[in-house]
């Protein structure tokens, strides 16, 4: 657990807190470390969520789907992210998306009740903590409804220039790598594969990109 540490000090969730102050909160946490292989569940569609969840190293998707089996990517999971907040509310119900890794993953969960009920020292740090955790779950909302602006587009192109001006904008250049394979970035617009891949060609032999593999340039 203690070799995470660093890596929780970048967390926006602990930003603030120094790596002495991390430490002396996993017990009060109740902190749990756990290891999942490529492909492994962290979380199931319809289970009960209680707590607070940190990725610490590889990769997760919270996907969903649906009766036929076509997939949306809900979102990504990056190192140091945070995941399932939505769902820890006693009236939120069960988790409506998967949370699955794509490489292998360690994830430590720390006890709600015990991060926001602030400690009879009422430590400042504690008391950080829980003002990151409000300021984590705005940053949140504000990525899904981005991707809802993408998503809400009329066409798959209108979709694909959106969602690529934004990750330019991002990366503050106009040549970027996304985080998607193909695949992926169809479930995440949630677009037919084959007629994205269509529309990416169009785009390039219009003059419009410069792709290889996940690597784009918009010209």
């Amino acid at each position: 657990m203690k070799k995470f540490i660093p890596i929780l000090k970048q967390t926006q969730l602990f930003s603030g807190v120094s790596e002495e102050e991390i430490a002396s909160m996993l017990g009060c946490l109740e902190a749990r470390l756990c290891t999942y292989q490529k492909g492994e569940y962290v979380f199931r569609q319809g289970e009960s969520v209680n707590h607070i969840t940190v990725l610490v190293s590889g990769k997760l998707h919270i996907q969903h789907d649906n009766y036929w089996g076509n997939r949306s990517i809900i979102s990504m999971v990056d190192v140091g992210d945070m995941f399932g907040e939505s769902y820890v509310t006693p009236d939120s119900g069960a988790i409506l998306n998967d949370v699955v890794a794509v490489e292998d993953s360690t994830v430590i969960f720390f006890n709600l009740t015990k991060m926001l009920t602030v400690c009879s020292s009422a430590c400042r740090f504690h008391s950080t903590v829980v003002q990151n955790l409000f300021f984590a779950i705005s940053d949140k909302n504000r990525k899904l409804v981005q991707k809802l602006g993408h998503i809400s587009k009329r066409s798959t192109r209108e979709m694909l220039i959106s969602y690529l001006s934004d990750e330019a904008k991002k990366q503050n250049s106009s040549s970027f790598t996304i985080p998607f394979n193909r695949q992926q970035l169809a479930d995440f617009l949630s677009v037919d594969r084959s007629a994205m891949s269509n529309e990416l060609c169009k785009m390039r032999d219009e003059g419009l990109i410069v792709f290889k593999k996940n690597q784009f340039t918009l010209l």
